[in-house]
């Protein structure tokens, strides 16, 4: 029993368990003669995984989260997938040069599994803990999955090649040849098919990493001996039409991608780094739909405020959020919504994203004069009725924007403020006149987005009572609101988060939803602009008009199960 007081003491030390939950497990142990491990589990007080990274520091033996973590195709083909569902294990790094095989495993003190392993491969295994289940699903996607057989078959086909410093010329053959091209193929066919918005290909002392923007975060999922990473950039670097031989700066291109039908613009960014260049590839779907407000998450009141205000013939229609918070998805949604051929629409963007029919959409080139500024001036030389600009980025852009709402314009942008009620002492920042701003400004929409429950793998579960507390103090009457919305007592109230699953790459989410605080420029609201009050003023005014804040709107949207608490925390806590 003194290798389970240990462990004990572990999760003691770690936090998992209290001093009260240790001595009512010991009395219980005593008292039933179970071990404690069945106890634990039985009271539910700690996770599995807690559990297994404790028994990993009582065993000195590492532990990882196979679900974050890149997998090596040259590891991958080291054991046979059979072998790896029969024991368990998934390797997923291997060092040639020390005969390491790094392996993740559900009991890696089965020293008959690691024997047989070594003997087959002739490598020395290094175990790591890891949860069984996220193994047999990590051994499920890993060699099914084609992205990691595909790269490992074409990186076979290049391993027996001599390794040579490539001069341009035997560059450029290599770039060409069908294993190259293959393994690039294979990259982007992933990124359409897991839905990625960016390919992130690093290079790092021994290695090429690879990673996937899905939803938001970055999933490392392959890793690429470093043997091959500058004929894959290279190959890259030929398709977007960039210079092969210049790698002392960043470059930018463009190429296109098609997949079953489905044809995909990818922008791409190389940037020179202390192991070579970085390459990020950002995926552009053609013809895609364009969403509506309802669609993005937008409701009662906040959705109400903003279709008031875009039917409106004038004035300025402000978006702010972070970089990467949908803005520009936003933009989009409402221009769609509004344009008719009775309107002229025209817009300045950075880069235009996705081509919107009936639109007249203009990129801006610094390097020939086209700045923000410089096209909104040319923009009022073109009869329009509405204009988009991408940033208000300086003065001169603030101040042409008001002008042109001044005259009869409906104007459209974005601006980098944590909330909606922080947009307006900005633009009195960028040295807007009051009077001027008060009557020019129509609406203010913050938002942020979250990643929205997995409706595969989505269970319910009892919030604990802390969260409970913070629902109550943060929604205020919205919570019992929602009560008698939903029927239901507080005791019954249940939320959801995802266990994970295949379709959603274990990661318990699926898909995004937008968080929005939407702010009327009311006659009150105008006048403390005119006093210049601070953002804090104007905040709540408006919340004594009815506007819900952001967080509250996160929250709502966590007691209606369709997204988590950690994920509203991660993206409104300010």
């Amino acid at each position: 029993m003194s290798a389970a007081v240990t462990l004990i003491d572990i999760l003691l030390a770690n936090g998992a368990l209290n001093r009260t939950q240790v001595d009512q497990l010991k009395a219980e142990g005593a008292a039933s003669g179970k071990e404690y491990e069945e106890i634990l589990k039985q009271h539910q007080w700690i996770t599995d995984e807690q559990l297994l990274a404790a028994k990993a520091q009582y065993y000195n033996i590492p532990f990882v989260r196979v679900n974050e973590i890149g997998v090596s195709p040259d590891a991958l083909s080291t054991v046979p997938q059979a072998v790896a569902q029969r024991y368990r294990v998934l390797p997923f790094a291997v060092d040639r040069m020390k005969n390491t095989l790094l392996m993740a495993m559900a009991n890696p003190l089965d020293l008959k599994a690691i024997d047989f392993i070594e003997k087959k491969t002739n490598l020395r295994v290094v175990p790591h803990f890891a949860l069984a289940e996220d193994i047999e699903l990590a051994i499920q996607e890993r060699f099914g999955q084609s992205l990691n057989s595909e790269v490992s078959a074409a990186l076979k086909e290049t391993s027996g090649q001599e390794k040579v410093v490539l001069d341009g010329i035997k560059l450029g053959e290599v770039i060409r040849e069908a294993p190259i091209a293959k393994i690039v193929e294979t990259l982007l066919t992933f990124a359409v098919k897991a839905r990625a918005s960016d390919i992130h290909i690093e290079p790092q002392e021994e290695k090429t990493r690879v990673r996937y923007r899905i939803d938001g975060i970055l999933h490392e999922r392959l890793v690429l001996p470093r043997s091959v990473q500058e004929a894959v950039i290279s190959r890259i670097k030929i398709l977007a039409d960039l210079k092969i031989d210049e790698k002392r700066i960043p470059q930018d291109g463009r190429f296109s991608f098609a997949l079953g039908g489905e044809e995909v613009d990818l922008r791409v960014s190389t940037l020179p780094t202390v192991h070579g260049e970085k390459v990020v590839m950002r995926l552009l779907k053609k013809g895609q739909q364009a969403y509506t407000l309802t669609d993005l998450g937008l409701r009662g009141l906040g959705l109400k405020n903003l279709e008031q205000a875009v039917v409106v013939p004038h004035g300025i229609i402000l978006i702010t959020g972070p970089t990467g918070s949908g803005k520009t998805t936003t933009l989009y949604a409402i221009l769609s919504k509004i344009n008719s051929p009775k309107v002229n629409i025209v817009t300045l963007e950075d880069p235009v994203e996705y081509e919107i029919p009936g639109v007249n959409q203009v990129q801006i080139n610094p390097k020939a004069g086209l700045t923000f500024a410089s096209g909104l001036r040319s923009f009022l030389r073109q009869d329009p009725n509405i204009i988009m600009v991408g940033e208000v980025r300086d003065t001169e852009t603030a101040d042409l924007a008001i002008q042109a709402s001044l005259t009869g314009h409906l104007v459209f942008s974005t601006l980098h403020t944590n909330s909606a009620s922080g947009a307006l002492p900005r633009l009195l920042d960028m040295q807007a006149e009051p009077f001027l701003l008060a009557s020019s400004m129509t609406c203010v929409v913050a938002q942020r987005v979250v990643r929205q429950i997995c409706q595969h793998c989505k269970t319910d579960y009892q919030p604990e009572a802390a969260v409970l507390t913070d629902l109550k103090k943060v929604l205020g009457s919205l919570f019992q609101a929602f009560l008698v919305r939903a029927k239901i007592s507080e005791s019954e109230l249940t939320l959801a988060k995802g266990k994970g699953c295949a379709e959603c790459n274990d990661t318990g989410y699926s898909g995004r939803i937008g968080i929005f605080e939407v702010l009327p420029v009311s006659q009150k609201i105008g006048r403390l602009i005119l006093e210049r009050q601070p953002s804090s003023a104007l905040e709540m005014q408006a919340i004594s008009e009815g506007m819900l804040l952001m967080k509250q709107d996160g929250y709502l949207k966590i007691l209606e199960k369709v997204t988590t608490v950690e994920e509203v925390l991660r993206v409104a806590e300010v």
